[in-house]
């Protein structure tokens, strides 16, 4: 099964079309799926319109965390509450299109992780300040990190579950999560993806909070890549292996 998780805060304008495109998506892939939906407390009618949804189709689970507290602590419980096999992760702003959900899947099958990138089609979908803050915040981000990943915090991607099994989480691991499945030994790929423009609703990032604040993260990501330690068991006497 796939489990599709979208991490939201005030986007009730665009959650029925968003569960639309999902569904007409789906519908050409022969598998089953949940849609994850992790509400961050959100103050609009986010809430109200996932409750009805839920309810015509319980294909639609949602969680709705107790306060606001971030992008990526909705993302994970987003991702802890997954069940499926896979995992997708997409924003709620429909700036990612679900219809190219059954080319990550294609690509899933000679990598653990596929990411997308939005670096030839960005222009398209936002401004020019949001799109020159992302293009430096990535050089930055690859700059202290060693990365070659071009696109890092594009939150579209479609991974194996056991790649987020012993991440660790923090504030802010939204925008690392390639180098993170890097660091625990899962090979990651990029595929380009459109991007266009929010359907509704308006953004929660400028450059304050897409550069400024996520130095600290880079250099806790850089220690993380210098002192983790990989390790595989070569024989076993009494000692059982771990369930997968």
């Amino acid at each position: 099964m796939l489990s599709i998780v979208v991490p939201g805060y005030n986007e009730a304008g665009n959650i029925v079309r968003l569960v639309t495109a999902i569904r007409e998506a789906m519908s050409v892939i022969p598998q089953p799926y949940e849609l994850v939906y992790a509400d961050d407390a959100s103050t609009d009618e986010s809430w109200t319109i996932l409750q009805r949804l839920g309810a015509e189709d319980t294909r639609i689970r949602a969680l709705r965390l107790n306060r606001n507290c971030g992008q990526s602590a909705a993302l994970w419980a987003g991702i802890r509450a997954a069940r499926g096999r896979f995992v997708a992760t997409l924003d709620a702003d429909l700036q990612n299109d679900p219809a190219e959900l059954p080319k990550f899947l294609a690509a899933l099958e000679n990598s653990d992780c596929v990411c997308g990138s939005r670096q030839q089609t960005r222009r398209k979908g936002d401004n020019l300040v949001r799109y020159g803050s992302s293009r430096i915040a990535n050089w930055v981000r690859n700059k202290i990190t060693r990365e070659s990943v071009k696109d890092s915090a594009c939150g579209y991607r479609v991974f194996k579950r056991e790649c987020a099994a012993d991440l660790k989480f923090f504030k802010g691991m939204h925008r690392f999560m390639p180098t993170l499945f890097k660091i625990e030994g899962y090979t990651v790929t990029e595929i380009p993806v459109n991007h266009h423009a929010r359907f509704a609703g308006k953004s929660h990032y400028g450059i304050w909070n897409r550069l400024f604040t996520t130095i600290s993260d880079l250099f806790a990501v850089r220690w993380m890549q210098k002192r983790t330690i990989r390790y595989q068991i070569a024989e076993r006497i009494n000692t059982p292996a771990e369930p997968d």
